[in-house]
């Protein structure tokens, strides 16, 4: 049971492993290119994206290092190891993704007061963007980005950066044929409105699983009731579910029965029984006797 787990793991780490890398390796690439081409064309579009791509850079980066940590075993310290960084990097990811688009938000203010010249050529940079850009979203997909907390976060920054060499396009295209400048910084603020609600899912949802919250797909209290109606089940108590990582929840509760029951028989089922309804693997299930006086301090707990 324990090495089926270990090595799925092992198998979804090398691969998001591979394709963060070489997300990074496309993305801080094109990221000089792309500052460059902003500077000389005057676009705050390019320039937002090109600062939006130095973020995906530094995400990506942040990621890798996540998952590169996360390889370390456990210690007498870190006795479940280093695998929450994965979701601290992801807090961070989410938090930049924040403050970037407030960026976006206070240049593209100025701007529309006073908009500026902007060269059309910055639809050529802005579609060579997009090419990467899709590139690197595909690769990220390819990881475990639905289960995986870090992978997603890095992948809404760049889908957020696919978004703004759209926008940048058809600022672009604006321009050339109405001379409309104001559609640069309109394009900006479009795109950054994305990138908030985008930042603000991934700050959300890494902070519920640092504050020990419990995960979004177990019903604690339809745990607790399958438990509790178990035969030789007398009383279910101090029932706790939480996340170490996105990808490995972990559960604990106190079961009371009677002092005749025959005790690793119940923890058997009680372990199985959380495994096959609830995907459940790593528990740790205390048995009471019912006359037992100290269980009873617990409940303060729940």
């Amino acid at each position: 049971m324990g090495h089926h787990h270990d090595h799925d793991h092992g198998h979804h780490h090398t691969t998001n492993t591979r394709v963060l890398f070489w997300s990074f390796i496309l993305i801080f690439s094109f990221m000089i290119v792309e500052a460059i081409g902003g500077i000389l064309t005057n676009s705050l579009a390019l320039l937002s994206d090109a600062g939006h791509m130095l973020s995906d850079a530094v995400a990506l980066g942040l990621s890798l290092l996540a998952f590169k940590i996360g390889e370390k075993k456990a210690t007498g310290n870190k006795t479940f190891g280093y695998r929450r960084f994965e979701i601290i990097a992801a807090f961070i990811n989410g938090i930049t993704l924040i403050i970037i688009s407030l960026y976006i938000f206070y240049e593209a203010f100025h701007r529309f007061a006073n908009p500026p010249n902007v060269s059309g050529n910055m639809m050529i940079i802005a579609f060579l963007g997009l090419c990467i850009n899709i590139v690197v979203a595909w690769l990220l997909m390819r990881g475990d980005s639905k289960e995986n907390l870090n992978i997603r976060s890095a992948l809404f920054h760049v889908i957020g950066d696919l978004l703004g060499s759209v926008g940048a396009l058809l600022a672009g295209l604006f321009i050339i044929l109405f001379g409309w400048n104001i559609a640069d910084p309109i394009a900006s603020v479009l795109v950054a409105i994305l990138i908030v609600i985008a930042g603000f899912r991934i700050t959300r949802d890494a902070t519920h699983i640092l504050m020990e919250g419990k995960p979004h797909h177990v019903n604690i209290d339809s745990m607790t009731k399958a438990l509790a109606e178990m035969e030789d089940i007398e009383d279910v108590h101090d029932v706790h579910v939480w996340s170490i990582t996105s990808e490995f929840t972990s559960m604990s509760c106190h079961l009371v029965v009677n002092k005749s029951i025959d005790r690793d028989n119940i923890l058997k089922k009680a372990n199985e029984l959380i495994k096959n309804q609830f995907h459940i693997s790593h528990c740790t299930i205390q048995i009471e006797g019912n006359h037992s006086e100290f269980h009873s301090d617990c409940n303060s707990c729940n």
